[in-house]
């Protein structure tokens, strides 16, 4: 197992291009629109413990400390790069109500606080363990941007009581959470205070799974969970897919952290069998609304995918550690592809709306098809809304975009790699690393690097790369581009041929036979109705003609425009007629790049087409 460390966000400014304009967005619009939405709600108002039944708050829910978590987490990612006293106060007074109403044996959650004092680590599917791990996350990103560890240290007695019930006293009514997030929250945590205790209480719990078994009655059973198995005996993806891609992120962690080979090999099967069996070409994953979960191998239908939108970036999360602990680009690839595609298509591109389902096809008509029902068949929403019910997804965006440069480069002693190529900064170890290019719009970069001479630098070859060249010597080693640096100052010309592609699906892929899917670097694309009069249904591209790629300041990225037919309408005489009768016309498709889509209104999209 290798052990790169990744280039830290104090370590690194994301300085031009696609995401810089994204973390603006963040930082000015939607870090506060998402802050706006839960005090609407009541989340922020429950950090005051004043709830009473018949009384004027709303009711806290048991996930509610969760989501703003991940909240304080997205500021303090915003305040390590951009200083802001009014954020950094609003962070500090959620810290505050925190310390003030934590029980005196380190106990904080409000929820089992008001509503269920005496049903404290009783229900298993409860949360209580993720909302310790975002919790913990979120002091650790404070810690890291502020330097303040007070809310570390608040939680360190929550940790400690964790351990004392868990482990030692056993009086618990569960022994590994429900819903995975604390394990990965400890070693993050054990990252920057290498106490034993965070990473012993971790391996307890991934090693505890697989021993909780829903009772007879329950909806679901142990697979939804991720404890139908040992962790070290799991080779396939199952179950609600935040839970598992969390846990399988702490999975890699372990494996880092303590060696544990079998474990490592369970994440390289896991790894597998989502990327070559369960995952959207957008990086979705999470096939169906039921259990909000994986299914069979090669279950991606489009209309009703799932994909939500915090399954895509847990996928990235357990990538990202991936790509740390085996040489393999795989895993940056499939971080490119969730970050481009299936996660940021769960914003507006205004930065205040969101979607927790991203569908790879919508048509309005079946919205009305059942109309003699009063509840019809239920399909992802066409608009992208300012809250939700359950709204996890807003703040895991908000988190993630402010934090897209720990994604970008690793390192050891004697190697660095650019595994994402994002306009960017970066000293560490020494090192100077700048990167410049307007990629995903261009496949050139330029890569300078001083004070490395004697290292080796490795340059990711995305799995979508076709032809490339560059200006130095290199040899190919796991997707990377080997090269020395020879140089006190070494400067690296990548070029990587930009044009559109049409991408077929394996043909066990019932939903995707027939059709295609056109991609321009990471970008996947797809067609609306809003910008092509026709049915996009009848559309029939032709992959052979020529595409024409321009820029559109709209989206940030490129606009794709192909040749095709659409049936002409005036040859249909009856609901069915013999095929010699049909003719078709030519047309000329619109395609646009899917993060992009329902941003104007609702529209009907299809990725895939026939062709």
């Amino acid at each position: 197992m290798e052990h790169l460390k990744k280039v830290t966000l104090n370590e690194i400014d994301v300085t031009s291009g696609f995401w810089a304009q994204r973390q603006k967005i963040n930082r000015e619009v939607t870090v506060y629109a998402v802050k706006d939405r839960y005090e609407e709600t009541g989340r922020f108002g429950a950090f005051d413990f004043d709830y009473t039944e018949g009384g004027d708050k709303p009711r806290p829910h048991y996930f509610w400390d969760s989501d703003v978590a991940k909240w304080m987490e997205s500021a303090a990612y915003i305040l390590a790069k951009n200083p802001d006293d009014r954020l950094q106060a609003e962070v500090e007074t959620l810290i505050d109500k925190i310390e003030e109403h934590q029980d005196e044996n380190g106990y904080f959650n409000i929820y089992h606080t008001v509503i269920e004092p005496n049903n404290r680590f009783k229900d298993r599917d409860h949360h209580e363990l993720y909302c310790l791990g975002h919790l913990i996350e979120a002091a650790v990103a404070y810690y890291n941007a502020v330097g303040s560890d007070r809310l570390i240290r608040i939680l360190d007695r929550y940790i400690d009581y964790v351990i004392k019930v868990f482990t030692v006293d056993r009086t618990t009514g569960f022994s590994s959470p429900g819903h995975e997030e604390i394990e990965l929250a400890l070693f993050k945590l054990y990252s920057v205070k290498p106490d034993e205790k965070y990473k012993n209480l971790a391996m307890f719990f991934l090693n505890e799974r697989g021993k909780d078994v829903p009772p007879d009655e329950f909806w679901c059973n142990s697979k939804y969970f991720q404890s139908h198995m040992p962790v070290r005996e799991q080779k396939t993806a199952e179950g609600h897919c935040v839970r598992a891609n969390y846990l399988y992120a702490g999975m890699a962690d372990g494996a880092r952290e303590t060696g544990d080979t079998a474990l490592f090999h369970a994440c390289i099967a896991l790894f597998d069998d989502t990327v070559e069996h369960k995952m959207y070409i957008t990086g979705g994953v999470g096939s169906t609304h039921i259990g909000e979960a994986y299914t069979a191998p090669y279950d991606l239908p489009n209309d009703t995918a799932y994909a939500e939108t915090c399954a895509a970036i847990a996928l990235a999360l357990f990538s990202d550690r991936m790509k740390n602990i085996e040489i393999d680009s795989r895993y940056a690839d499939t971080v490119e592809r969730t970050i481009f595609n299936g996660i940021i298509s769960g914003i507006s591109l205004d930065g205040r709306c969101f979607f927790y389902e991203n569908p790879l096809e919508i048509n309005l008509a079946d919205r009305a098809r059942h109309a003699s029902v009063n509840n019809g068949e239920r399909l992802p929403i066409t608009e992208r809304q300012l809250n939700f019910g359950c709204s996890c997804c807003p703040p895991n965006v908000t988190r993630l975009i402010a934090d897209i440069g720990e994604y970008i480069c690793s390192y050891d002693d004697e190697r660095i790699f650019v595994h994402q190529y994002i306009g960017s900064s970066a000293l560490f170890g020494g090192v100077k690393l700048d990167i410049e290019t307007e990629y995903p719009s261009s496949g050139e970069v330029r890569v300078c690097v001083a004070g490395a001479k004697g290292k080796k630098m490795y340059l990711r070859i995305p799995g979508w790369c076709g032809q490339y060249s560059l200006n130095v010597p290199y040899t190919v080693k796991n997707g990377y581009a080997e090269m020395e640096i020879k140089d006190d100052i070494f400067e690296v010309l990548f070029s990587m041929e930009m044009k559109p592609r049409f991408m077929a699906a394996d043909p066990h892929v019932r939903a995707d036979a027939g059709k295609v899917a056109v991609t321009y670097g990471p970008l996947v694309y797809c067609a609306e109705a809003v910008d092509n009069s026709f049915l996009l249904a009848d559309v029939r591209l032709d992959p052979n003609a020529e595409a024409e790629v321009r820029y559109d300041a709209y989206f940030g990225a490129p606009v794709i425009t192909v040749k095709g037919t659409v049936t002409e309408e005036n040859t249909l005489k009856a609901l069915y007629m013999p095929l010699k009768d049909v003719k078709r016309r030519a047309v000329t498709v619109k395609l646009i790049p899917y993060f992009g889509f329902a941003n104007r209104g609702p529209s009907d999209m299809r990725v895939w087409l026939r062709y």
